[in-house]
């Protein structure tokens, strides 16, 4: 029988809408209420906004998504689970320190966490590092500020390494404490805040285009100007006592929410 060019058509029409679908939202909700979730992560959801800033990012339970400085993991609980059955999940870190926290959420829970990897980031010679080209996905989450803040400037060997690991036309999500750009005295990255400008500089120059924001993390009530920084916010009370109550009605940090694509 010869093949009915009308219905081939619908098929290929259907597929192409089939691929470019944003995360699927069932899984994804389910993800955000798993049992392997810790409470005081849980109780973060109204600041982080999990469901909504994933689903901007489009990320679907069939990638290959990566990670970067997982810390604590506080979104390795929702990514390892919605991943576990479809996606591939590469949580990369510093080093064996900085991916503790995720390997031992593995050894606790290991169906939930089955579809983790790790790698070393930013990697250097020998190091094991997410091949190139082959995630859908990379994500960081507060973590701009770090590679500006320290010893050496490492911002731009992240942009650059992210970007390697990508497939053409991948998605770079970053979400990070947002400086505004008239922001007078604060100093960037030691602030812990950043410029929406630098961040998009630094993607720019490693090859990305950005392709959205959303004000889905941001917070009108921060006024960015802490005497220890962006840390003086819940959850860190890096100023202790003093004030804390003014420090938790303000809550978590304004934050920008940027999606940026390796061009194809």
């Amino acid at each position: 029988m010869r093949p009915n060019p009308a219905l081939l058509a619908l098929v290929l029409v259907a597929g192409s809408v089939a691929a470019a679908q944003p995360a699927s939202m069932p899984a994804l909700k389910a993800a955000v209420k798993a049992s392997t979730r810790s409470p005081a992560n849980i109780a973060r959801d109204r600041y982080r906004h999990p469901v909504e800033t994933l689903s901007f990012f489009g990320v679907k339970p069939t990638d290959t998504v990566v990670e970067i400085w997982p810390s604590g993991g506080w979104y390795t609980e929702i990514l390892g689970p919605y991943l576990a059955a479809h996606g591939t999940l590469y949580a990369a870190g510093p080093d064996d320190k900085g991916l503790a926290a995720v390997k031992g959420k593995q050894s606790a829970s290991p169906a939930a966490y089955r579809s983790v990897r790790f790698a070393t980031f930013p990697a250097g010679p020998g190091a094991t590092a997410v091949p190139a080209g082959t995630a859908d996905v990379v994500l960081t989450f507060r973590n701009v500020h770090n590679w500006r803040f320290g010893a050496t400037d490492q911002t731009q060997t992240a942009f650059d390494q992210m970007f390697a690991m990508l497939k053409r036309g991948g998605t770079l999500g970053v979400v990070e404490h947002h400086l505004p750009e008239a922001s007078g005295t604060i100093e960037e990255a030691r602030s812990g805040y950043m410029k929406r400008s630098s961040v998009i500089a630094y993607a720019t120059k490693a090859g990305f285009r950005l392709a959205g924001e959303s004000p889905i993390n941001a917070n009108s009530r921060d006024t960015h100007d802490y005497p220890k920084g962006v840390w003086t916010l819940p959850p860190g009370f890096a100023d202790g006592d003093h004030d804390q109550a003014r420090y938790a009605a303000i809550g978590e940090s304004d934050r920008m929410t940027l999606k940026f694509v390796k061009p194809k």
